[in-house]
């Protein structure tokens, strides 16, 4: 059990969580209403010190040094060969940067950070006991989020309020950063005004708004142009050398990205990492699940990654050749 998750579930109270479990009924808040949810799947890393904006800018995707005090970015980690270990949602707190990555390869991450600091002047902790993430979505989400911090922030934008932080996704999509102590408080308010859903209903707003997370599953696996990451914003070919750079520039400048993310349905259960086929690659995968959240039909949403030419093509199969037929979703944004 991840400290997000136990931190929460020792905080929530069983009657605010009515749909939390019923997958349609959570995937039926998120799609038609403005949603509250623990995002028990996250941790948080924080990195504090004189060189601690030096320091993530020279292993991160994106610009963290240029990142302003009410700043919000996306930026990738990646191995020498340019794929990704981890994708991260980074804040500031003060002098301190907050890095928000996936539960199951938070500890895992924490440590191989720590191994390039050396003699550099930062400090990297586990901030998940001290700072609870919770999302908030949908048609009135900003005007939930301002009763707490007195005013929405700007997508990719922060706002400090007297107990956490919010961090602007979308215009209808939020995360806020509580701290640990006021986030019981915090549910309570916002859980009178928004439904209650699980991990399945957030799993839901993310599908949407085809927002890429790297799991245990999915290390290794991408490039960041793969998971769409210069439309998310979390891919900087002017900030200088990360490890894997040389690679991601190359294959961007070279136009050698045949791989992109797709939103997609079927009909059965999917989960990150499960291979997808297509008949152009016959018993090979041309691809894997980044994300996969239920639907309200007994199927299921998913972020799948696959060849550009087997997706023009219409015919994905999840898990074998002749596997659940895979239905092209339309995303938020263009992906050329």
């Amino acid at each position: 059990m991840t400290t997000q998750n136990a931190q929460w579930l020792a905080l929530l109270k069983a009657e605010d969580l009515t749909n939390v479990g019923n997958a349609a009924a959570e995937i039926s808040a998120a799609t038609t209403g403005t949603v509250v949810s623990p995002l028990a799947d996250f941790g948080v890393i924080r990195a504090s010190g004189e060189e601690a904006a030096d320091f993530l800018h020279n292993l991160m995707t994106n610009d963290i040094k240029g990142l302003a005090a009410d700043g919000l970015r996306r930026a990738g980690f990646c191995s020498p060969k340019g794929r990704l270990l981890a994708d991260f949602r980074i804040w500031r707190e003060g002098d301190d940067y907050l890095l928000a990555l996936a539960a199951d390869i938070h500890a895992a991450l924490l440590k191989k950070l720590s191994m390039y600091v050396l003699r550099a002047k930062v400090k990297l902790t586990d901030a998940s006991a001290d700072r609870l993430l919770l999302g908030v979505a949908g048609p009135e989400a900003a005007a939930l989020v301002a009763t707490v911090a007195g005013e929405a922030p700007a997508v990719g934008s922060s706002r400090t309020f007297a107990d956490g932080t919010v961090l602007g996704f979308g215009e209808q999509r939020f995360i806020l950063s509580v701290k640990a102590d006021a986030a019981a408080a915090l549910w309570h308010q916002l859980s009178t005004k928004a439904t209650p859903v699980g991990l399945a209903g957030w799993h839901a707003v993310e599908i949407a708004a085809g927002e890429p997370r790297i799991v245990a599953k999915t290390q290794e696996e991408f490039i960041p142009q793969m998971i769409n990451f210069v439309q998310v914003g979390g891919l900087s070919f002017k900030k200088g050398c990360y490890p894997g750079q040389e690679i991601v520039a190359r294959t961007q400048y070279l136009g050698k990205i045949k791989r992109h993310m797709f939103r997609a349905a079927l009909n059965g259960m999917a989960q990150p990492g499960d291979a997808v086929y297509a008949p152009e690659t016959g018993e090979q995968a041309c691809g894997n699940v980044v994300l996969a959240a239920p639907d309200t039909k007994g199927g299921s949403e998913v972020l799948v990654v696959v060849q550009t030419s087997c997706a023009e093509a219409g015919q994905l199969h999840l898990g074998a050749p002749n596997g659940a037929a895979l239905s092209l979703l339309p995303l938020p944004y263009t992906v050329e």
